[in-house]
């Protein structure tokens, strides 16, 4: 087994500990973080993308919108779809043991899964997830955003993994041309642009370098994710740089 990775120097390790300390208390648990996997052609997903677009109002809740690539083979191609969005989805299907992947699908808070069109379903989960125990470590950006600071705390067997996710905050609409939902407007909100691993965590104080936003219209969001079951343990928020244009 290789040593955990520590700060190279004391003046690296005060950092990060000022870093943390500094950053406000939390005075409410983090939101529950609702992961919705749609594309465009998909005509099930429509349903699913309006209420992802709700929940994106609603208190304590950050819902993220992934679209897959899998399905463009069949006359429309996804204008937000990204290979990895597809890849993190099979991750998924493999800790929860299910045969494939599919759309819409929804999961919650990493370890729960249920089909996107049904909202009261996923309204239960992100109840379940809310009431959860939770002893996340403290997190801060620092240096204007450029690293992230995740201080010490209990590390999941198999350990736990950094990732940066980049979203779009707006809601967009998008007309489909061809396909399923030819002619039809697809609404999208929190539309995830950038997937990023940042790096292990294995319960030690951790510093990691954030690469620069294409747009400064993207929010942020870093979470500490459990390797095996997918579990988010922390996240922490960024807000974008200056509106988009």
């Amino acid at each position: 087994m290789r040593p955990a990775v520590f700060p190279t120097s004391l003046f690296a390790a005060l950092a990060l500990v000022a870093a943390v300390a500094a950053s406000p208390p939390a005075m409410a648990k983090a939101p529950v973080v609702v992961e919705l996997y749609t594309a465009q052609g998909c005509s099930a997903c429509i349903k699913a993308n309006e209420a992802v677009d709700a929940l994106a109002d609603r208190s304590g809740v950050l819902p993220l919108t992934f679209s897959v690539d899998y399905w463009d083979y069949l006359g429309w191609k996804d204008t937000f779809a990204a290979p990895e969005f597809s890849e993190r989805q099979r991750a998924y299907a493999k800790k929860l043991a299910l045969r494939d992947v599919y759309t819409p699908q929804v999961i919650v808070d990493g370890r729960f899964q249920t089909a996107g069109g049904h909202p009261e379903r996923v309204d239960k989960l992100i109840k379940d997830a809310a009431k959860a125990a939770a002893d996340p470590p403290d997190m801060a950006f620092t240096r204007a955003g450029a690293r992230i600071a995740v201080g010490s705390g209990p590390s999941p067997k198999g350990g736990a993994e950094v990732w940066l996710i980049r979203y779009d905050p707006h809601e967009q609409q998008v007309e489909v041309k061809r396909g399923e939902n030819r002619g039809k407007t697809v609404v999208h909100r929190n539309v995830v642009r950038q997937l990023v691993k940042l790096g292990p965590w294995a319960g030690r104080p951790r510093t990691y370098a954030v690469p620069e936003a294409d747009d400064d219209g993207l929010a942020a969001v870093v979470v500490v994710q459990a390797v095996k079951t997918g579990r988010i343990l922390a996240l922490k928020q960024a807000k974008p740089a200056k509106p988009a244009t």
